[in-house]
């Protein structure tokens, strides 16, 4: 059964990069929806067009892209990522019947949260969360704004009710970062953590003070 990534559009296209090679690493399968926003976000923060048409050619080079913006950084195979349009609201996802392992929303915007929360289902992404807190499947929402108004707070607690798991874009330094990758492969990581799936992402805390700074 697949995860369902879908992505918003919030800031921070390069953590939906890090989760999906990731997912694809740990031999994954995919079922991606890309909003019509986030194309705009990935256009703006990558200067790569996503487009339905030629999806594929597009997400190879989205996801070979490192964070710094370097293209060929990585090499990723995305022969198990299967594409739905945002506005296909009769594709496999927004139904409860098609089964998948659950959804990471990364990275998702206030629209988006206030979306699923009120369970508007405007788009395929939106609709995709709803089935999935329905049928009671795990969903990773990964907020990245901020500040947070009172609104926005109120619709992260109504996620969590529902028991969706909140976990906000937001990087730590104990694990030893030196480039920016890694901070986003530590938000990455943490998302992949509250789905259940395994990755090598950051370096964990082991209980040791200072023992991920690098010795000379």
């Amino acid at each position: 059964m697949p995860w369902i990534v879908g992505v918003s559009g919030a800031s921070g296209t390069p953590y939906a990069a890090a989760v999906l090679r990731a997912l694809l690493a740990a031999g994954e399968s995919v079922d991606l929806v890309v909003s019509r926003a986030s194309r705009l976000t990935l256009l703006d923060e990558t200067g790569i067009s996503f487009r339905d048409a030629h999806w594929r050619h597009d997400l190879r080079e989205w996801l070979a892209r490192g964070a710094d913006g370097k293209p060929d950084t990585f090499d990723p195979d995305v022969s198990g990522v299967r594409h739905w349009s945002a506005g296909d609201l009769a594709a496999g996802p927004s139904s409860g019947s098609y089964p998948t392992k659950g959804m990471l929303i990364v990275p998702a915007s206030t629209a988006c949260v206030a979306g699923v929360a009120l369970g508007l289902s405007k788009d395929l992404l939106q609709r995709a969360a709803s089935v999935t807190l329905k049928e009671r499947r795990r969903l990773v929402v990964a907020v990245r704004e901020t500040p947070l108004d009172g609104r926005t707070l109120r619709h992260l607690v109504t996620l969590d009710d529902a028991g969706a798991s909140v976990v906000p874009a937001s990087p730590a330094f104990y694990a030893g970062a030196t480039h920016i990758q890694d901070l986003v492969d530590f938000v990455a990581g943490r998302v992949l953590d509250a789905a259940g799936v395994g990755h090598g992402l950051y370096r964990r805390w082991r209980g040791d003070l200072g023992g991920a700074r690098p010795t000379d």
